[in-house]
């Protein structure tokens, strides 16, 4: 029975972590594309330098504060308020810093453009810090349905506020706007929903305990996250920042994906983890399961996005956009590694390893940096292939310690992986050929989709995979319910 009570939790909890995910993603996309339609490439790389300052300084904000309160099984109202005032404060500090060095990194970037946005942007990281401990106490319970009605409130409302910004001539900053009033409205309709409400107490007892824990995430994913945004910064700088669109463009369209399907499995998996951190028989199941199950997704959606890549570009935003193509296809590529990558990174977080996370970075990063200078060196293409083989190397390095920690190892989870790859990969050939018909790009996106879908569960009842007949099973039984 508890079995099926986590079962039912796990796909309770991703129903409606990924309605919110895809109704964010969804409403943000909708925007972007009535920006890149506006703006110029140029402009649009403006908004992509100012991100990578921002995205790491919201990493110290949301990291390692939020994930010690759901790791830790008995987190009280003492820790959720000691939590929120470490996260608060830190959150004012680094506005500050940001606000201070505004002007040094526009002259990095030789733009003064950049002054005025990054001071404006940052306005969102002491909202951040609230919003954190809220979606900590959300995902405690499990009751992802909350966030899904504050983030779908927040995406729609803030979305009308950027398209008419847009219409009017605000330009890029539209985009700051939609941005800003999107965190507002999520912490104002969350703060509504939940009882939970920061009190007068603090405790620098349990702040160290939380923050032993918490600060090894932090250092894990400010790495990460670190790195991630170097190759933002270094073609921003060493190229034009059409360049800089170009490949953020070209990652926009995976990322929409793998947000939406490997974000939604990885935020819901952790807190059920962690309830059986101990168990490692339970913990090691629960993960193979996700692991298959998020394979058997992302893989077919990323390869497929590659493979569609041209007359989607066509369809969504004009000819212009053209030379984001081929970094998209590479993109995609890298990102259907990454769901191995979460999973992975998930067990270690629930099971109290956070310093092995911090480990797995170290060793990662080095290799990193090698491949981003190789890349650099001979242009923005190959920047984006040395991302691809990073990413593979990471999925590699990360599945290592996961023998160890619950007896799950590199061969077993290749075991798991490779049939959704390979098929894939013959989906992936038999749509890129379709582009070569002599027809529009709206019936050739509408061919290759239709054929796409059809090859891959055809070939996924012919090799009797086990994902299908899993999710065809618990989908089967969902409808007798509602019967």
């Amino acid at each position: 029975m508890s079995k099926n009570k986590d079962r039912d939790s796990f796909f309770s909890g991703f129903f409606w972590k990924f309605n919110e995910q895809i109704t964010a993603q969804l409403v943000s996309f909708i925007v972007s594309i009535v920006l890149a339609r506006i703006l110029s490439p140029s402009d649009y790389g403006l908004v992509s330098l100012v991100n990578v300052f921002i995205i790491l300084a919201n990493v110290f904000v949301t990291s390692g504060f939020g994930t010690a309160l759901i790791q830790k099984k008995d987190a009280t109202e003492l820790d959720f308020s000691t939590i929120f005032y470490c996260s608060f404060v830190f959150s004012l500090f680094l506005y500050v810093v940001l606000f201070i060095f505004a002007p040094y990194i526009g002259d990095f970037y030789h733009n003064d453009k950049v002054v005025s946005v990054v001071r404006a942007y940052g306005l969102a990281l002491p909202i951040a810090a609230f919003n954190s401990i809220q979606q900590a106490y959300i995902a405690r319970k499990i009751a992802f349905r909350k966030i899904f009605i504050s983030t779908s409130a927040a995406s729609i409302l803030s979305g009308v506020i950027g398209i008419i910004c847009a219409f009017l001539g605000f330009g890029v900053w539209a985009l700051v706007i939609q941005s800003l009033s999107n965190s507002i409205i999520s912490t104002i309709v969350l703060f509504i929903q939940i009882p939970w409400r920061p009190k007068l107490l603090f405790s620098f007892k349990e702040a160290k305990i939380l923050l032993d824990y918490g600060w090894k995430v932090l250092a894990a994913d400010f790495i990460g996250t670190f790195f991630g945004q170097l190759r933002n910064l270094v073609i921003g700088r060493y190229y034009s920042t059409a360049s800089l669109a170009y490949y953020n463009r070209g990652d926009q369209f995976p990322n929409l994906i793998s947000t939406n399907v490997d974000s939604s499995i990885s935020t819901v998996l952790f807190p059920v983890m962690s309830k059986h951190g101990d168990d490692l028989v339970r913990l090691k199941a629960m993960v193979r399961r996700s692991l298959r199950t998020s394979t058997y997704l992302i893989m077919p959606l990323m390869f497929g996005l590659a493979a569609v890549a041209k007359p989607l570009i066509q369809l969504l935003l004009t000819d212009k956009w053209l030379p984001a193509v081929p970094f998209m296809q590479i993109l995609c590529v890298s990102n259907a590694f990454a769901t191995v990558t979460n999973t992975n990174l998930q067990v270690l977080k629930a099971s109290g390893r956070s310093d092995v996370l911090l480990k797995l970075e170290l060793v990662k990063k080095p290799v990193y940096l090698v491949l981003l200078i190789i890349g650099i060196k001979y242009g923005v293409m190959m920047v984006a292939v040395t991302m691809l083989i990073y990413s593979v190397y990471a999925a590699i390095v990360n599945m290592s310690p996961n023998k160890k920690v619950i007896n799950y190892g590199i061969k077993e989870q290749l075991s798991d992986i490779v049939p959704s790859l390979l098929l894939s990969i013959l989906m992936f050939i038999a749509v890129k050929s379709l582009e070569y018909l002599n027809i529009s790009s709206v019936l050739t996106l509408l061919v290759q989709i239709i054929v796409g879908i059809l090859i891959y569960i055809l070939g996924s009842v012919i090799f009797r995979m086990e994902s299908f007949a899993y999710l065809s099973g618990y989908l089967r039984g969902m409808l007798k319910k509602g019967e």
